[in-house]
């Protein structure tokens, strides 16, 4: 593909709120894979817009607000500015807002909901929906919070109590953090208000409008359909789930001043505005229109949304966290083709249908992310348990950041971010392969004499070996980015920096550079000189994972100009005019140490400000309860809980049993863990379970026992049972059906 036919290329990102700084679970979950994908799609020649924002509105906004006793324009002016220079200082391609290569290969923009652009362009599109006749009107119950001045409508977040599912005693209106699950209001269990516990609470009427989404579920199971194959198993589970409980119409106002104020007249609409939910998707549309209207030309951003008269697609990516999944690939679908509908004249009356040619585009993939854990709890902006990106890239180099949550990326499951890892995962791999062979290659050139640098000991004839090897990484490096597996991409990027490590150590260049022309130099010098465009090929190769030490390294190099100008294809392009930079080298990384680390963390901590808004440091809120500690059976060994959170319980549905060959009580168990390649566990279950009694459950194994062979057949964990003594035993099963993979906690 050249650069002329490159493709356009849509990648959305999914709006943080700004009533707080970003921590590492935003970053590795929304920011960090989409700036990956960017900066892979340009390098290979792509036209990209990057479009995002902060989403302003909404009762996260208020609440921090009411909490702080200032109004909410103050907390999304400083969340917003706070938010948008730390994404830059992660190196995430926000800026500058048009394309190096020039403006027909696109851009990006981070902008605001608050702006009066975006306003204009929601509000336009909210009455070309209302006038097609997809929104009705009905009356819903929402709590109501009765004060001396009248009280008020309490919408999703200004509610907290029992969740209706798990029992978690402080979930919110809407939602719950603990398990995940949607919910009406008036569904929570032992409601309060968030603001005023003690006022009382009760259910009223009120009316609002909604969006007809029951219209378009044919159109949705035919979408989710065609993206089947193209889906991670958490994105076809929850859709799945969406559209089997079928389609309800879902309000798109709600009873708050907050937002953008309702383009309708009538006094039945004061005091509403358009729901957040509804407002913030429309950002990835308004993002680009004006985009276009501001850096380009007014009607470019069509080309990065709208299907050509020639049936020609852009390709839309939506990176975002897996609890938005229903909302970008039910509920913005439906909106989309609801735009569509609208604009081609249709009412309530005609069928929706896909896209056809000149209209808007919906998603070709949504790779969502699990969750980064922090210390085995997850990431909460609310529960002040976090570390948060601009205190983060205050004291550490942004690509270390970059590269433990790349290699530590919760793709298909949720990972966990924890001090002592973070440290062992920079010294022992990014410094020591990648940092050290690229180190040798630039001090040991360096050490040669001015008349005999490296480009002169070029032999490539010397190379064949390595350049082969290369040419495979480089292959699967494309592959992995190209479905958005970014861990199995920087693992292969760091496999030929070892293949370096190892060219070198067998070479032994250094016993030659006082003997230049003694035995066996020749062929030494030659794997030193290729060592150069090895390195050449892991800055074109890291720079979507680590751009800042990729341009480092570049410029080492003796190149000009920024690396990722450069074509991912001509890092293995082995013809490449050789260069070379006299000045002297310095090593791109500098080791991390643990202790010193931990005590700027435990200092961080200790200082923390008690307001529940204040940004913490690694501390986890919520209510502290006293309670006496159980005084346990004697002979009873106590686990350290820092050992216990070692253990990793996830959920896997058994998809085939067979009998061990070589074992008479044992069963070899084919788990789907959801991850492409599944996993082998053998399990003594065959006197209390048939084959078939066991296929189709859905189990808790442990996933992170060292695999071994039991009677010749490897074993890669060990799936839970129960054991009453009395032979009774009993597979630890779900009581639902969950997506495979999912953490036990």
């Amino acid at each position: 593909m050249t650069p002329l036919d490159g493709e356009h290329v849509l990648i959305c990102v999914a709006w943080p709120y700004a009533n707080g700084p970003l921590h590492l679970g935003h970053v590795a979950g929304c920011y960090l894979p989409p700036d990956i994908q960017a900066r892979f799609e340009r390098a290979r020649g792509n036209r990209v817009l990057m479009v995002s924002g902060s989403d302003e509105h909404g009762t996260p906004i208020t609440v921090t607000a009411e909490t702080l006793g200032i109004t909410p324009q103050e907390v999304v002016d400083k969340y917003h500015e706070i938010n948008a220079r730390a994404l830059l200082d992660l190196g995430c391609s926000w800026e500058p807002n048009i394309d190096p290569r020039g403006v027909d290969f696109g851009g990006s923009l981070f902008n605001r909901t608050s702006d009066p652009d975006h306003y204009k362009i929601v509000s336009e599109n909210f009455l070309s929906l209302l006038e097609a006749g997809l929104f009705e009107r009905k009356v819903m119950q929402q709590y109501y919070e009765i004060r001396a001045d009248g009280g008020r409508f309490l919408p999703d977040r200004y509610v907290e109590g029992e969740c209706p599912t798990c029992g978690y005693d402080e979930a919110r209106g809407d939602q719950c953090d603990e398990c995940g699950v949607t919910y009406e209001a008036h569904e929570l269990k032992n409601p309060k208000s968030k603001m005023n516990p003690e006022a009382k609470i009760e259910i009223r009427d009120t009316e609002h409008l909604f969006y007809r989404l029951d219209l378009f579920q044919e159109a949705l199971e035919k979408h989710a359909s065609e993206r089947q194959s193209v889906w991670k198993p958490n994105v076809r589970a929850m859709t799945k789930q969406w559209l089997d409980m079928g389609l309800r119409p879902r309000a798109v106002t709600r009873d708050l001043d907050w937002g953008i104020p309702l383009p309708m007249e009538g006094e039945d609409w004061n005091g509403k505005c358009i729901y957040v939910w509804f407002e913030a998707v429309q950002g990835y549309y308004s993002c680009a229109k004006l985009w276009s209207e501001r850096y380009a030309n007014s009607e470019d951003w069509e080309k990065w949304w709208k299907v050509s008269s020639d049936g020609t697609k852009p390709r839309h990516l939506y990176f975002l966290g897996k609890d938005n999944i229903p909302f970008h690939t039910v509920i913005w679908p439906a909106l989309i083709m609801g735009l569509n509908h609208a604009n081609s004249g249709l009412d309530q009356t005609v069928k929706p249908s896909l896209p056809s040619p000149g209209q808007l585009h919906l998603e070709d993939n949504v790779p969502a992310m699990e969750y980064l854990m922090l210390a085995g709890g997850q990431f909460s902006k609310s529960r002040r348990h976090a570390v948060w990106l601009p205190s983060f890239l205050e004291r550490f180099d942004p690509d270390t950041l970059r590269y433990y949550l790349s290699i530590n990326m919760p793709e298909n499951h949720d990972t966990d971010f924890n001090w002592p890892d973070f440290v062992e995962k920079i010294n022992s791999e990014l410094i020591a392969a990648y940092g050290n062979f690229v180190h040798r290659v630039l001090t040991l050139g360096a050490r040669l004499p001015s008349n005999r640098k490296l480009p002169t000991f070029e032999n490539l004839s010397y190379c064949q070996e390595e350049m082969g090897k290369l040419q495979e990484i480089h292959a699967q490096v494309t592959s992995s980015l190209e479905r958005h597996r970014f861990k199995e991409a920087l693992r292969s990027v760091m496999s030929a920096a070892q293949l370096g490590n190892q060219m070198l150590q067998g070479a032994t260049p250094w016993k030659f550079l006082n003997d230049l022309d003694g035995d066996g130099a020749e062929e030494s010098m030659a794997k030193l000189s290729f060592g150069w465009r090895l390195s050449r090929y892991l800055a074109i190769l890291t720079n979507p994972f680590l751009p800042f030490s990729a341009q480092r390294l570049w410029s080492a190099l003796g190149e000009s100009g920024e690396v990722s100008l450069a074509s991912w294809d001509s890092a293995i392009d082995w013809s490449q005019e050789y260069k070379w930079n006299d000045a002297e080298a310095k090593p791109l990384f500098q080791r991390l140490d643990l202790d010193e680390i931990i005590s700027q963390e435990k200092s961080l901590a200790e200082s923390d400000l008690p307001s529940p808004t204040a940004p913490g440091h690694g501390v986890k809120g919520g209510k502290k309860k006293n309670k006496e500690v159980k005084e346990m059976p004697e002979g009873t060994t106590y686990l350290n809980f820092e050992t216990f959170m070692e253990v990793e319980l996830k959920v896997g549905k058994i998809t085939e049993v067979s009998d061990h060959d070589n074992a008479d009580k044992l069963y070899v168990v084919s788990i789907d863990d959801g991850t492409d390649e599944g996993r082998t566990i053998c399990a003594g279950l065959k006197e209390y379970y048939t084959a078939d009694e066991m296929t189709g459950k859905s189990v808790v194994f442990v996933a992170n026992l060292k695999p071994r062979k039991l009677r010749g057949v490897m074993s890669e964990g060990m799936i839970l049972a129960a054991d009453d003594g009395n032979g009774g035993v009993k597979l630890v099963t779900l009581d639902g059906e969950i997506t495979p993979g999912s953490q036990v906690r």
